[in-house]
């Protein structure tokens, strides 16, 4: 493994970026060499007189407190250099030069799909990255997304109802948890995935983090899928990363009417992939992800059927109430007896399971294949 102290000193060089590092890195072959290099050899690959100078003496408090950090259980440090640096991130244009850790450092090498969207999504919006993410992780991928309030945390919260793994990549240093709030799910998180920064412990969140840690987002993941988002959401930004780097992108469509789907709406008129189960992203991925295509049709309901004996009794309360009729929410919440926000948020559920499908003007039908 390299040694934290010099990778540390390289990253709060001024001037020294990703890419600069990545090529000192090429032209010297080790980390150590770097620093072993002379002054004129450096400045011949445009290494400023200031870089070098802080190469030499670094800051110590930044040493001092990020080498403290690292010393805690469960802390973790990846370098370019390190076999175990997640491959596909190592491929983007700019990856960072290290990644802080905290919990599982192995999850960050299992094929991760990158969900992300509004902070202050609709109720169905929620419920649709819930669901996704629970087929996704059963299905195999790891939910990779930003810790943020609304579809963020659905889609991690709905990876950890499934059992699955679950990775959260910050716009801060790990010593802290941001938003505030999110503790308690940060903790679930590394249970069995992450949380991944290339800040250093004592950054405090900034505007400008957050544009800098999407391209993590996107670059660990195979694909990005994007929920729910305004036409100005940064999460367009994530999906533009993906493109960039040559990644999958996929979008949910909503209602015409809803400002939370015009950013969805525009990534698909762009070539984003419509999705509306997890099969359309693994179609999609195919050999990228092997197997895991398999298990998606294998796991995922998609044939019209009564209700089985293990569905929740509300829903075959819902199923019953539809019959073989295409019928608006209203009128199925007057049926069943149900509230329109629990029609709405089992209709999605169903639609899922491929039991049933909309139709024109806002309303539902059972599914016609057979």
């Amino acid at each position: 493994m390299s040694d934290p102290g010099l990778w540390l000193t390289l990253l709060q060089a001024p001037g020294i970026g990703a890419r600069s590092a990545a090529g000192l890195l090429q032209h010297f072959g080790s980390i150590d060499k770097v620093f072993s290099a002379g002054n004129q050899d450096l400045q011949a690959l445009g290494v400023s007189a200031e870089s070098r100078r802080a190469m030499r003496k670094p800051d110590s408090d930044l040493l001092e407190r990020s080498l403290e950090w690292l010393g805690r259980d469960r802390n973790h440090f990846l370098a370019l250099d390190d076999e175990a640096y997640p491959a596909l991130l190592k491929t983007i244009p700019d990856p960072p030069m290290l990644l802080f850790v905290r919990g599982n450092q192995d999850c960050l090498g299992l094929p991760q799909l990158a969900m992300v969207g509004s902070r202050n999504p609709t109720p169905a919006g929620l419920d649709t990255a819930r669901m996704f993410a629970r087929h996704l992780s059963v299905s195999g991928l790891a939910i990779t997304s930003g810790l943020a309030l609304g579809i963020d945390s659905a889609s991690h919260r709905g990876a950890l109802d499934a059992g699955g793994v679950t990775i959260a990549v910050c716009g801060c240093g790990l010593d802290r948890v941001y938003p505030t709030g999110q503790e308690s799910l940060a903790e679930s998180i590394i249970e069995g995935g992450a949380l991944v920064s290339e800040f250093p412990p004592g950054t405090p969140p900034s505007r400008k983090n957050f544009p800098q840690r999407n391209r993590i987002v996107s670059g660990l993941s195979v694909g990005t899928l994007v929920v729910e988002a305004a036409r100005a959401s940064g999460s367009l930004i994530t999906a533009r990363h993906a493109a960039e780097q040559g990644r999958e992108v996929f979008s949910v469509p909503g209602s015409i009417h809803s400002p939370q789907s015009r950013g969805c709406h525009h990534l698909i008129r762009q070539g984003a992939k419509l999705v509306e189960s997890a099969a359309d992203i693994f179609e999609e991925l195919g050999a990228m992800v092997g197997v895991l295509a398999e298990s998606a049709q294998q796991d995922e309901p998609r044939e019209p059927a009564t209700p089985a004996a293990d569905q929740d009794r509300s829903h075959q309360q819902l199923l019953i109430s539809l019959g073989e009729e295409t019928l608006p929410i209203d009128t199925l919440a007057e049926r069943s007896g149900l509230t329109a926000r629990e029609v709405s948020s089992m209709l999605l559920i169903l639609e899922l399971q491929g039991l049933v499908q909309t139709a024109p003007g806002g309303r539902y039908c059972k599914t016609t294949r057979r």
